[in-house]
């Protein structure tokens, strides 16, 4: 640190499930396998989505970008969340604090920008089935991704060395289990007014403006499929459209809850237990959710342990 940021802090305690002994070890088993979840199943997706020609496409080169930045997601937070669980002494860096918000807030920020994308492809393959082909092609859709990618990579940068270079000289405990903004900003021994306002303004346009562009891109999406004359082709439009539909609602819903909500002891609580959720329980849903319905990654998964299987044997 220089000397002109005047940092006292060397190390952070994060207090975590600390007030919750009788717990610490039924959520290290529950938070290990979610973790194990998390890292099997979009590891696997990745595994899929690259060795089978057959998902070479828009939909599932945008599904590779998601199940890679869950995977980066979730480890931001699960592995010293999980040594701290069985740890008597909750300890963190003060730069390896920093890294983890940057982490954190560079694939959070991500997801929501490739969500958005998500539904605007979705948005193109029904609304403009005849033009989808030459409006997400290869170029275009490279280019989607590396927009979000790009959004992500500066905010999480930008915003965690604005916060990391405040002088931090008074307490250094958090009650968290994770470097999040706010818990953070109340350790610095200045005013910290300009960045919370900075914060706000941050998650207007990150992350409530996608929400909206995707609600806006359904809302077109379902009107169009309520034209179609035939019940079977509806029935196939939602189905291509459920999978990223819940995956939108489960993380914006969680976050949503965790972060609109009184600032009283018993709100601070509930919002571990939901922190939980979007950082270790959704990146292990995803995966069983793009796949519990969708054929075509059924259909790699078995050609994949059919190869397997005959090589092994």
């Amino acid at each position: 640190m220089k000397k002109g940021n005047q940092s006292c802090l060397t190390e952070i305690i994060l207090l975590g499930f600390s007030d919750f002994q009788s717990m610490r070890e039924l959520l290290f088993c529950l938070a290990l396998i979610f973790y194990f979840m998390a890292l099997v199943g979009n590891s696997l997706i990745l595994l899929l989505i690259f060795l089978s020609p057959t998902l070479h496409t828009p939909m599932y080169f945008f599904l590779w970008n998601l199940s890679f930045l869950e995977i980066g997601y979730t480890s931001s937070i699960s592995p010293k969340m999980l040594a701290n669980l069985l740890s008597e002494k909750q300890t963190i860096s003060f730069w390896g604090c920093g890294c983890q918000m940057c982490f954190f807030l560079l694939f959070g920020v991500t997801e929501c920008c490739l969500l958005c994308v998500m539904a605007y492809d979705r948005y193109v393959a029904i609304c403009k089935p005849l033009q989808y082909p030459y409006i997400m092609n290869y170029r275009e859709c490279a280019k989607l991704a590396a927009t979000s990618w790009a959004m992500g990579i500066s905010l999480g940068l930008g915003h965690s060395i604005s916060i990391f270079t405040l002088p931090f000289c008074g307490s250094n405990r958090i009650s968290h289990f994770f470097c999040d903004i706010m818990p953070v900003l109340r350790l610095t021994s200045t005013n910290t007014y300009k960045n919370e306002v900075a914060n706000a303004i941050l998650t207007m346009v990150f992350a409530l403006v996608p929400l909206l562009l995707i609600l806006f891109s359904y809302i077109l999406i379902i009107s169009t499929i309520l034209m179609i004359p035939v019940a079977k082709n509806r029935q196939k439009a939602f189905s291509t459209c459920s999978s990223h539909l819940t995956v939108v609602l489960l993380y914006y819903g969680t976050i949503t809850a965790a972060y609109i909500h009184p600032n009283s002891a018993t709100h601070q609580d509930n919002n571990r237990f939901l922190a939980l959720l979007y950082t270790v329980v959704t990146p292990s849903l995803n995966p069983i959710i793009y796949s519990l319905r969708n054929k075509e990654l059924k259909t790699a998964f078995k050609k994949l342990v059919a190869k397997l299987w005959g090589f092994l044997r």
